[in-house]
């Protein structure tokens, strides 16, 4: 069975992961809380709607103001992924065994799931529209 809201090809590690589509579900069935560890100024150019905003670098410092118990999904979000898969294996270790990153970040997020979520590129002078 083929998941579109994956990248073309991409193996998910169901330890660690869940698409975008399964965390829609998720989220809307009230199942998840959704945690965007992305940097201020990433959160601030484009957010999805009811996220808690908990940039990496504060994760295990702020990890108590995630309100979930252990069978809540824990679903980590940050621009492609790869911060979010950090994240979620921090918070895995903090005591949230449900904590899993979103695969293909809010990139992908902007792309298959929501489109009204703002595209953008990081660089030396912040975010910058796609």
């Amino acid at each position: 069975m083929s998941d579109s809201s994956l990248p073309e090809g991409y193996r998910l590690r169901e330890a660690f992961e869940v698409s975008a589509a399964d965390a829609r579900v998720s989220l809307d069935a009230g199942d998840a809380i959704l945690v965007d560890c992305r940097l201020d100024d990433e959160w601030e150019f484009a957010h999805v709607d009811g996220a808690v905003h908990l940039p990496l670098g504060e994760i295990e410092r702020r990890a108590d103001e995630i309100e979930a118990d252990d069978e809540t999904l824990v679903l980590v979000m940050c621009h492609h992924g790869v911060r979010s898969l950090r994240a979620a294996l921090a918070l895995q270790q903090l005591g949230f065994p449900q904590a899993r990153s979103v695969v293909g970040g809010i990139d992908l997020w902007s792309q298959r799931i929501d489109p009204s979520v703002a595209r953008y590129e990081r660089g030396h002078g912040g975010c910058k529209a796609v």
